[in-house]
């Protein structure tokens, strides 16, 4: 007769290999729990922070100096673009064709600051790695 044991079924297994090194740090970090192997690695998952570890090698670095001083000009077209459109919208009525065109170019700004920084997050993301 099998066996019964009062806990949920779990259908997955996981499977790892350790040197001697790491599995004598596993034994030891298990050891004062007084719980199964399989039950310490439940924990352990379920608790666990991953946090991301980027590494940027020194041509990305150059490249994301580029991205904040472009980003920075941008920020002063979008300020100077403010500043125009508040004083179309103070004085509209003589001048709604340089309104349509402020709104038009304004729109045309943001999206082309949002690819950039879609384009440069792309570079970023290629490089990264993670870290238990």
């Amino acid at each position: 007769m099998r066996k019964r044991y009062n806990t949920p079924h779990r259908s997955h297994v996981i499977k790892t290999r350790l040197s001697d090194e790491e599995y004598a740090d596993f034994t030891k970090r298990l050891a004062p729990y007084g719980i199964s192997q399989s039950e310490f690695l439940r924990q352990a998952i379920r608790q666990a922070a991953i946090r991301p570890v980027i590494h940027v090698s020194a041509v990305n670095d150059e490249l994301l100096s580029a991205v904040g001083k472009l980003a920075a000009e941008y920020g002063k077209i979008g300020g100077n673009l403010n500043q125009i459109a508040r004083c179309l919208n103070e004085y509209g009525a003589p001048y709604p064709q340089l309104a349509k065109e402020l709104r038009g170019t304004a729109a045309e700004l943001a999206a082309l600051k949002y690819e950039v920084l879609q384009k440069v997050g792309g570079v970023v993301g290629d490089t990264q790695t993670f870290q238990l």
